[in-house]
């Protein structure tokens, strides 16, 4: 799969704004500071395809990337970041949920988690979503660049024990991963590959 072909194609502020619920979609998702745009940046090759933002939470609507004919990335909502007012949260929570539980062309979730904070209450209600209906899911240990190689693998093995005890049976596959340093890139492609074949 090209995925520097990968152009925006609409921003969405609501499920009913999306475009038809048919050929295949890997929704990114994470906490506004998880490093989602660097992400999708990073695996694109395009540096300002997703927009970061100096100020976490700025994006809230459901930003869709087109790679070809019926197989998209969709960047969305981050969430979590305490100075979004309380509405707009719930908010928030309730379109992820939905999109995440109602989207049939869905194939797979990468959820990004900072690898020095991985899985906040909110990361967990993620996963939890995903389970329910099956979803699978690459768990992206954003900034694996911060830590030493002994601290990153120790994290890595932390977060797989405590999914097997918290959300056994669920398909998590769990790869340190670093926009800047390409870390866990070859691991995100391979996944991406498979789900939108």
């Amino acid at each position: 799969m090209n995925y520097r072909q990968a152009k925006f194609l609409i921003s969405a502020a609501q499920l009913r704004q999306l475009p038809p619920d048919e050929g295949a979609e890997v929704a990114f998702a994470g906490r506004s500071n998880a490093g989602k745009s660097s992400a999708l940046n990073r695996l694109t090759d395009q540096k300002g395809l997703a927009r970061a933002s100096k100020t976490p939470g700025r994006t809230q609507l459901i930003n869709l990337f087109e790679l070809d004919s019926g197989r998209r990335l969709v960047d969305l909502p981050g969430y979590g970041y305490a100075e979004v007012p309380l509405a707009v949260k719930r908010r928030w929570q309730s379109t992820l949920s939905a999109y995440l539980q109602t989207r049939a062309c869905l194939k797979g979730l990468v959820l990004l988690s900072d690898i020095r904070h991985p899985l906040k209450d909110l990361d967990m209600n993620m996963l939890v979503w995903a389970h329910e209906v099956d979803l699978p899911v690459l768990l992206l240990l954003s900034k694996a660049d911060k830590l030493k190689t002994g601290a990153r693998k120790a994290a890595v093995m932390e977060v797989g024990r405590r999914l097997s005890e918290e959300l056994p049976g669920a398909d998590v596959e769990v790869v340190p991963f670093s926009a800047t340093k390409g870390l866990g890139l070859d691991a995100l492609k391979e996944r991406l590959d498979l789900w939108l074949a």
